[in-house]
C-alpha cells in the first residue's frame, strides 16, 4: 500500500541497540514485547486501529543500498553491522487484537515475539502507527456516539499534522463511525465515501449570494447543499437558499439542504428549520460544521438543535483534548534456545508504570443473557483455557479482596495470530468488514462504559497466576535492593 521504504522510520537508539545485540551475541535471543497504553483521566476505552499499516510495514522491511549507505555515512556503525542489515528480514511472530476491537489500559493490544534484534527495530514505527490511528478511531467513536445516529463526515485534512495524519486519520475516523471523508486521496486509497460541497470563497467569488447559490445548483442539481452563513444566515442565506430550492423543485430536482459553519448553531438551526419547513422543504438536511467535537455535539443535541448532519474536522483529526495516546512497547519476556521463558518486569515509583510480566493473552467475558461484555482478564499464555462449564472468579488487579463471579458466561480470546515466522497468516479484513465489526464491538458494551460524563470503569483483571508471578518478581527485586 505504502510504496515508500519505511525501514529507517525508527529512532536512532533502536539501531544502536541492534548493533549492540549483534556484538554481544544476542541477535538470535527471542524477546516478547507488548504494546499497550496506560490509564489516564481522558481514557475510558479505545478502539484498536492501525494493524493493517503495521502489517504492510513489517512485511516490507528491507535495508536497501540507499539506507545502508546513509547509515554508513553516520560513522556510528562498523561494517559487520552494515553487512548484517543487507539480508535483514523480519522472521518473528505478531499477535494482535483485530482493528476495531474495544480495548482498555494495560491490555496488550499487540505482542511481538521475535529475535530481539528484529523486535527492537520495529518498536518506533509500530507505536507511531498504532498510537495515532487508535487515538483518532476512538475520538471518532465518541463523536459519532454523541451524534446519536446522525451522519458524521470527517473534514480534518487541512488541519491534520501532515499528509500521513490526514490520510490514515481519515481511515481511522471511518472505522470509528464516520460516514465519509472530505479527503479525496483517502477515499481513493481505502474506498471511503467522499463528501463535500462548496466553501465561503465560492459565494464571495460571485456578484451576490443568490447568484452563487444558483450557479452551484445548476452545476450540481442532484447534490445541492448550500453554505448559508457567508454574510447573514437568517436574513439572507436561508432565504436565498429557499429561492434556489424553489427553482430546483420546478426543474424536477430535490434540494439536499444547507450547512451552518458559524454562529449560535442551536439557535440558527431552529430558526432555519422553521423557515425551510414553512417553505415546503421539511426533508432538507441541516448540516453543521466549525470546531465541533463530542462535547459540543452533545450540548447542541441537549439544546434541541435541528441539525442532522455533522462535519467534524480539527478536533477529530488532532484529537484536540488528548493529542497523544501514550502507547508503549515494553519487554515482557525472553525465551532461550530451549524454549524456556524468563519473564521481565519494569519497576517504577509510579504504580501505573509497573509492567505486567510474561507472554500474555487477553480474554473477554460476556454475559450469556444480555450478550454484553462484563470484564476482561489478562492471562499468561501457558495457562489452561478457561473451563466455561465452571464458575469463573475474577479478582481486581491490585485490590485482591474485590472479586466477581460469573456463572452463565462465554469467554472470547481477543488476540489473533497475524504473522508467524515472518509470514502473514491472518486474512486482513476489508474496511467495510472492519466497520461492521467495530459497530458490533461497541454495541456489546453497556452505555454506562461509553458515556462522556464520568463513565463506569470497565473491569480489567489479572489471572491469579499472572498476579502471583508479578508479586513474586516485585518481592524478589525489592529484596535484592534491600540486601544491596
Amino acid at each position: 500500500m505504502d510504496k515508500r521504504n519505511l525501514t529507517l522510520l525508527t529512532d536512532l537508539y533502536q539501531l544502536t541497540m541492534m548493533n549492540g545485540y549483534l556484538k554481544h551475541g544476542k541477535k538470535e535471543e527471542i524477546a516478547v514485547f507488548d504494546v499497550f497504553f496506560r490509564q489516564n483521566e481522558m481514557i475510558t476505552y479505545s478502539l484498536a486501529c492501525g494493524l493493517e499499516q503495521v502489517v504492510d510495514y513489517v512485511l516490507n522491511l528491507k535495508f536497501g543500498e540507499d539506507e545502508i549507505e546513509y547509515l554508513k555515512n553516520l560513522k556510528i556503525f562498523d561494517q559487520e553491522f552494515l553487512d548484517y542489515l543487507k539480508d535483514f528480514k523480519f522472521t518473528g511472530d505478531i499477535y494482535a487484537v483485530p482493528e476495531g476491537t474495544v480495548v482498555f489500559p494495560g491490555e496488550p493490544i499487540m505482542t511481538v515475539k521475535a529475535p530481539i534484534i528484529q523486535a527492537q527495530l520495529i518498536e518506533t514505527a509500530i507505536l507511531n502507527m498504532l498510537n495515532f490511528q487508535t487515538l483518532i478511531a476512538t475520538k471518532s467513536a465518541k463523536i459519532c456516539s454523541a451524534a446519536k445516529g446522525d451522519v458524521v463526515m470527517e473534514f480534518g485534512l487541512r488541519r491534520a499534522q501532515a499528509p500521513d495524519a490526514g490520510i490514515y486519520g481519515a481511515r481511522a475516523a471511518v472505522i470509528g463511525g464516520c460516514n465519509s471523508t472530505s479527503n479525496v486521496l483517502a477515499g481513493k486509497m481505502f474506498d471511503i465515501p467522499v463528501a463535500g460541497t462548496h466553501a465561503h470563497s465560492w459565494v464571495m467569488n460571485f456578484k451576490d449570494e443568490y447568484t452563487a447559490f444558483m450557479e452551484y445548483a445548476k452545476t450540481y442539481p442532484n447534490n445541492t447543499l448550500l453554505l448559508v452563513d457567508t454574510y447573514d444566515t437568517l436574513n439572507q442565506g436561508v432565504p436565498n437558499a429557499i429561492k434556489v430550492f424553489d427553482y430546483l423543485k420546478e426543474q424536477g430536482y430535490k434540494p439536499k439542504g444547507i450547512r451552518l459553519d458559524s454562529g449560535d448553531l442551536a439557535y440558527l438551526s431552529k430558526k432555519a428549520r422553521k423557515m425551510l419547513d414553512d417553505a415546503g422543504y421539511p426533508d432538507t438536511i441541516i448540516c453543521a460544521s466549525g470546531d465541533l467535537d463530542e462535547y459540543s455535539i452533545n450540548s447542541l443535541k441537549s439544546q434541541g438543535a435541528k441539525i442532522n448532519s455533522w462535519g467534524v474536522g480539527t478536533k477529530l483529526i488532532t484529537s484536540a483534548d488528548m493529542p497523544a495516546l501514550g502507547g508503549v512497547y515494553k519487554l515482557a519476556a525472553v525465551i532461550d534456545e530451549k524454549g524456556n521463558e524468563t519473564p521481565k518486569i519494569k519497576l517504577s515509583e509510579n504504580v501505573a508504570k509497573i509492567t505486567n510480566p510474561g507472554f500474555k493473552d487477553i480474554y473477554r467475558v460476556y454475559d450469556n443473557v444480555s450478550g454484553k461484555a462484563e470484564a476482561d482478564c489478562i492471562f499468561l499464555r501457558n495457562e489452561e483455557d478457561v473451563d466455561q462449564s465452571k464458575p469463573l472468579v475474577l479478582t481486581h488487579q491490585t485490590e485482591r479482596w474485590k472479586k466477581i463471579t460469573f456463572n452463565n458466561y462465554t469467554v472470547r480470546k481477543l488476540h489473533v495470530d497475524v504473522i508467524k515466522n515472518g509470514q502473514l497468516v491472518y486474512k486482513l479484513p476489508s474496511l467495510k468488514e472492519i466497520i461492521e465489526y467495530t459497530k458490533t464491538e461497541l454495541d456489546s458494551f453497556w452505555d454506562e462504559y461509553k458515556r462522556l460524563d464520568k463513565p463506569h470503569l470497565y473491569k480489567v483483571d489479572l489471572s491469579d497466576k499472572l498476579y502471583e508471578l508479578k508479586s513474586k518478581m516485585l518481592d524478589d527485586i525489592r529484596s535484592k535492593q534491600v540486601k544491596a
